[in-house]
């Protein structure tokens, strides 16, 4: 009983988050980025065609990886802000007053929220980012090495920041969660780029701020090997020394442990998101 239950309340919250605003803004930002890629690739060639094959590549992957984290800050727009509304707003509105007076347990309640809205945002990260990659195999030729593994990764990094805001929006307000998610999320970035830097003058200290950032918030790892995967592997052995720590370059992909760590850290905020709102007054 317990296990349908949760399955219906996924249903319910996909339908519900296919149905708000929010969407309609996701679906049109995604088609202005493609639309923008897609002129922006169609000109590499056109501009630059004397570039070598090497070259070609490094620009291609490069372009690449700038736009996908573009869709990536999309996702995470997307899912922080829907995240706030399924818990804090059905709590403030007295929906889920209704919803829980019948013999429905509150950790199911967010289980079933948490499933809908990973199956959501891993959705959309997967249809934009394989529309991506087509755009780019289309108009450069240029296919990345394991697109699997790195639209898995962007749809993780979404999982992870829905989780995040599925807590916060237990503790305060929708519009507050979604903000502290997405600036958690910006931050997190800056201080992996910080971390790339300090990698690159061979200064530990400031390569710290990254590796602890990315332990707290697992959302800037999961992009770098994400990264990772959508380049060309020998990019790296040729252009080591001109692009080390370049933003848009990942010299490594992730470990198992990390991915690990990755999903240890969904478990334990998503049991959280449970024991806060169990302990919540409605």
């Amino acid at each position: 009983m317990t296990a349908r239950t949760v399955l219906t309340i996924a249903a319910l919250t996909l339908q519900e988050a296919a149905r708000r605003r929010v969407l309609r803004s996701l679906a049109v930002l995604t088609v202005v980025l493609l639309g923008l890629s897609a002129w922006g690739f169609s000109r590499i060639d056109s501009e630059f065609g004397g570039m070598t094959s090497g070259e070609a590549k490094l620009t291609a992957a490069l372009v690449l990886n700038l736009v996908m984290f573009g869709l990536s800050l999309i996702a995470a727009l997307g899912t922080a802000f829907l995240a706030g509304p399924t818990m804090a707003g059905e709590t403030e509105s007295g929906i889920a007053l209704a919803v829980l007076a019948r013999p429905v347990r509150r950790w199911a309640v967010v289980l079933g929220k948490w499933l809908g809205l990973v199956a959501f945002g891993s959705g959309f990260v997967v249809v934009a980012g394989l529309a991506q990659l087509l755009i780019v195999q289309t108009t450069t030729g240029y296919w990345p090495p394991d697109p699997v593994t790195g639209l898995a990764l962007l749809a993780g990094q979404a999982a992870v920041l829905l989780t995040l805001g599925l807590l916060l929006s237990t503790a305060v307000s929708p519009m507050a969660s979604g903000i502290v998610a997405v600036g958690l999320f910006g931050s997190t970035w800056i201080a992996g780029v910080v971390g790339g830097v300090g990698r690159a003058l061979n200064n530990e200290s400031v390569e710290r701020v990254g590796t602890v950032s990315r332990m707290l918030l697992p959302t800037d790892g999961l992009w770098r090997g994400a990264m990772n995967s959508f380049q060309d592997p020998t990019l790296l052995t040729q252009f080591s020394e001109a692009f080390k720590g370049h933003p848009f370059l990942s010299p490594t992909g992730l470990t198992g442990t990390y991915i690990g760590w990755a999903g240890l850290w969904v478990f334990l905020v998503l049991a959280l998101a449970a024991l806060s709102f169990q302990r919540r007054d409605m």
